[in-house]
């Protein structure tokens, strides 16, 4: 009998040529680094060298997340991955009300570019790639980080790494948002053009289809609604007079893997696939760069489980073998403990070394698109290929992703996939090792790590000597210029980031944008 995928579709117990009737090779799978790019972006991919190893980590201060990161890049990490804590991605400082105990909790408080000049010491940015996982309030940071590498030295055209910046999918799934639809656009197109002029090399957008999937999404709604924004978004850019070959070579992609290798692969495949399609056919890209989807992959947290703890280090590497053959471009092992509490520098190294060992020690990076032809992996290709463009069209028929989502159908989408996995997984249809089957009659104690409280008072002082030491006339006319710019067509980014080197912190930033713009708040239809 026939199970079902992730995605709700068959999955036969037996697959063969018939299984592929009329498939065209040469249109649908084409040569490796080639359109449609279902076998990957590159022609040698892993053969040449293996993907970039970028950890996400980030908690309590700037120097105890320095510290981590300097363990991270001796222990061969290839690649950062700042998180930061939950006032910073809402635009707040760690001293505001409404921060109270949460500073430092989910990662690192950055309130100024003091800060963040603490957070990258030691470390050379003209010789790391940084990923930031920010969305509202990225450019900030952005800006930190260029003023940052300036005192290193660094010229920005060296500065190399990505931001989310994607705040379409935080209406959707993820709830980090600051601003309406509308000047959250505005922002993200005024940050394609000052990188494009300032910061060329820097990776833009991370369009993200992983907090989709933590929040219940199906493979094929993951793959959907992440194109579906990033179609939102390359229209933005273009209505704001680019030309799509001048930033479309800069966006990048942000998915899940899960245990489910086939479907897993098969998603990767088919994403690369649709997107490389509607940058030739809807926008006209000419540079083959543009219609390439590349990708960062992170493994499910939402698949790991509290009881038995010890398991999820089998599920990781099954996740992070997934993400490998699917063809990701970088890769973040979750640590085994993160359904517990932020992860040990032991469970952090134990995270890496799961990769070092699928890249050095199989011979996965032996071959490129190792399942191409594959009966399963195809079929399964064109079925979730097929199950998303058929969402990416419900999209379209309500107006396009900004329009979707005011209609709530993305949401609801997700949250009716979610309901299903919980039924199932109360039912026990769906098998959770350790939880609801397996189980222990005791578990064994586990130590996690745990935040000092303290860090909350500690970052209050060091913003209130902030604000004692600097010239605040000169802050002031910063924030002013910034209001300005955002009342009118102006980029706001530059006087953002003057604002920024002379010390305003990021909640007075927020704040001066949140009075022009005004801040979004939920439809009750939602």
């Amino acid at each position: 009998m026939a199970r079902e995928s992730e995605s709700g579709l068959p999955i036969e117990p037996v697959y063969g040529p018939q299984d592929l009737a009329g498939w065209d090779p040469a249109r649908q799978l084409g040569e490796p680094g080639e359109y449609p790019f279902t076998r990957g972006v590159y022609r040698s991919m892993y053969t040449g060298r293996p993907w970039t190893m970028r950890q996400y980590a980030g908690f309590g201060t700037a120097v105890e997340s320095n510290a981590r990161y300097q363990q991270l890049i001796a222990n061969g990490t290839t690649g950062l991955s700042v998180a930061f804590d939950l006032p910073t991605q809402m635009g707040h400082d760690s001293d505001a009300p409404i921060a109270s105990g949460e500073v430092g909790k989910v990662g690192v408080a950055i309130d100024s570019v003091e800060d963040m000049r603490v957070l990258f010491d030691g470390i050379p940015l003209g010789k790391v790639s940084t990923s930031m996982t920010i969305n509202a309030p990225a450019a900030l940071l952005l800006l930190m980080y260029q003023l940052v590498g300036e005192e290193q030295g660094v010229p920005a055209d060296r500065l190399t790494g990505t931001i989310q910046n994607d705040v379409l999918k935080e209406y959707i799934a993820r709830g980090t948002y600051i601003f309406p639809p509308k000047p959250s656009l505005r922002l993200i197109a005024d940050i394609f053009k000052y990188c494009k002029a300032e910061i060329p090399k820097w990776n833009t957008i991370s369009i993200s289809g992983y907090h989709m999937a933590e929040a219940g999404a199906s493979p094929a709604q993951e793959i959907a609604f992440t194109l579906a924004d990033g179609i939102e978004y390359v229209r933005t850019a273009v209505a704001a007079g680019m030309d799509v070959d001048d930033f479309a070579p800069r966006l990048s992609f942000f998915f899940v893997a899960r245990t489910t290798i086939l479907e897993e692969v098969a998603k990767f495949r088919a994403a690369r696939r649709i997107w490389a399609r509607v940058m030739r056919e809807e926008f006209g890209a000419k540079n083959p760069k543009s219609l390439m989807l590349r990708f960062h992959t992170q493994t499910a947290g939402v698949q790991l489980t509290a009881q038995q703890p010890e398991v999820n280090l089998v599920r990781v590497a099954v996740q992070g073998l997934a993400a490998v053959l699917g063809g990701t471009q970088s890769l973040h092992t979750n640590s085994f403990d993160e359904a517990i509490a932020l992860p040990t520098d032991k469970s952090a190294r134990l995270a890496l070394r799961t990769q070092q060992v699928l890249a050095y020690e199989t011979d996965v990076t032996a071959t490129v698109d190792p399942f191409a032809g594959s009966y399963v992996v195809e079929k399964m290709t064109d079925d979730v290929e097929a199950a998303a463009v058929g969402l990416m069209e419900k999209v379209e028929d309500l107006g396009g992703a900004v329009a979707a989502i005011e209609h709530g159908f993305q949401k609801s989408e997700i949250e009716r996939s979610a309901y299903r996995i919980a039924q199932e997984t109360d039912s026990g249809e769906r098998v959770v090792v350790g939880v609801n089957r397996y189980q222990l009659d005791t578990e064994e104690p586990y130590e996690p790590l745990r935040v000092d409280p303290a860090i909350e008072a500690q970052q209050a002082e060091r913003l209130a000597k902030l604000r004692a030491e600097r010239d605040r006339a000169a802050v002031d006319a910063a924030l002013d210029a910034l209001r300005k710019a955002a009342e009118g067509e102006d980029n706001v980014l530059y006087p953002m980031k003057d604002a920024l080197r002379a010390r305003a912190t990021v909640g007075e930033v927020c704040d001066a944008l949140r009075g022009v713009w005004g801040t979004y708040v939920p439809s009750d239809a939602f």
